[in-house]
């Protein structure tokens, strides 16, 4: 099993380019069962989650494969298959956006419930509910959710208690996108990776309105087309880069982003002391005199709030700061497991309730520490980028689904870093 080294305490400068978005990828091909004809998808980032979901499309008649520019091409070469076994979907929870585009290209989907995560309790239950009301017969059998009956359109509520469910609107956004009439989608996840499955399926002759907002009108079509497209830039890779270029007050640029993308993450570190140049398609780290980190308080929201996948690295950035700062998660109450691991280098973390409560110091120290998960394990680099000594990062592959070549990457900006195989 490898690992991370990282050698704390290297000066950092330079410029880094950022890798399409795992998180908007994912449903997009998994919209690709809806088309006739091929599909060519650009910026796609080589990672073990892209890997698994395109396994499950080949599983599910969809032939992939990347091309020499690095783009991927996939074409549905068999209708029949309609179950998505649970060898893979137990890899990926978001393998389960593969249901609606399967029920309604197909007409019934068999589709392995995702089961547990080291995030905490994540139902499934509004995917159900929302497919429900547009024409959908589920039932639970063996460990599997069977999905039949025609998708005939209707008004759907998506809102639940940790606020909209993204893969949830994916999956009914898909579904409606070849129903009998009128689909509105009331409480819709509003992440830019929505906006872009949405551009996706416009691409391919779906009608799809409201994009950017909490309602979507979608307008069934008999039939979608293969198209080409590009994925956007992630967003939650961007921000993480970042939030070490201000750990680390290093002169880093930041390319091939969507700073609009990222709004509340931008303000929350200028709060914390970064200034930042931003471009079209650039955010450049302007390193300060002093170097202080200022401690600032966060609460995790749906998008356009602060995204719970960039809390960890920003617990990290925290643990440098000059004083108190609260970090209270609302979307996973339970998504703290990196502050004990964070505690090994020396930082002073104490959980209450949903929030953590964050005393910053001004030395780390490199230990050996255990990735929960995969925002936790880019937190604990940045951690190990300013803790002296070395830090070691176990269990990478969780990083590995979703930094695409990060230690290479840290590599380019000066960082000592490498990756270590333990056979």
């Amino acid at each position: 099993m490898d690992r991370i080294r990282v050698h704390g305490g290297r000066d950092l400068s330079g410029s880094v380019r950022v890798s399409g978005s795992k998180n908007s990828s994912l449903p997009i091909l998994a919209a690709t069962i809806l088309c006739d004809g091929p599909v060519v998808l650009r910026n796609v980032p080589e990672l073990k989650d892209i890997e698994t979901m395109c396994r499950i499309l080949r599983q599910l008649g969809v032939e992939n494969h990347r091309q020499a520019d690095g783009s991927l091409y996939l074409e549905v070469v068999d209708r029949k298959p309609v179950r998505a076994a649970y060898d893979l979907v137990r890899q990926m929870r978001a393998s389960f956006v593969v249901m609606g585009p399967l029920w309604a290209r197909r007409g019934r989907a068999q589709v392995s419930y995702p089961g547990g995560c080291v995030l905490g309790h994540r139902p499934v239950d509004l995917h159900v509910k929302g497919l429900e009301a547009i024409g959908a017969d589920i039932h639970f059998e063996e460990g599997y959710v069977h999905v039949v009956g025609p998708v005939r359109g209707g008004t759907v509520f998506l809102g639940g208690n940790y606020g909209s469910t993204v893969l949830g609107t994916a999956n009914v956004l898909m579904a409606a996108a070849l129903g009998q009439g009128t689909t509105i989608l009331e409480g819709a996840a509003m992440e830019p990776e929505i906006e872009d499955l949405c551009h996706f399926l416009n691409r391919c002759g779906a009608q799809v309105s409201g994009i950017g907002g909490h309602c979507l009108v979608i307008e069934g079509v008999e039939r979608l087309q293969g198209c080409e497209h590009e994925i956007i830039p992630d967003r939650i890779e961007a921000a993480t880069y970042l939030t070490g270029a201000l750990m680390t007050n290093s002169p880093i640029s930041v390319d091939a982003v969507a700073p609009q993308h990222m709004l509340a993450v931008l303000d929350k570190l200028q709060a914390a002391g970064a200034q930042f140049e931003v471009g079209k398609d650039f955010v450049r780290n302007l390193p300060t005199e002093h170097g202080r980190i200022r401690p600032v308080d966060v609460t995790t929201l749906p998008y356009p709030g602060f995204p719970t996948d960039l809390q960890a690295q920003f617990m990290a950035l925290m643990t440098r700061a000059d004083g108190v700062a609260v970090i209270t998660e609302k979307v996973y109450p339970e998504r703290f497991m990196h502050a004990s691991e964070l505690a090994r280098l020396g930082a002073a973390i104490r959980r209450e309730g949903s929030s953590a409560i964050i005393q910053g110091t001004h030395e780390l120290s490199g230990a050996p520490v255990m990735a929960s998960d995969l925002r936790a394990s880019a937190s604990l680099v940045l951690a190990g980028l300013v803790a002296g000594g070395h830090t070691d990062v176990r269990r990478v592959y969780h990083i590995d689904r979703g930094y695409e070549r990060i230690e290479q990457k840290l590599q380019r900006l000066g960082a000592e870093i490498e990756r270590i195989s333990e056979g």
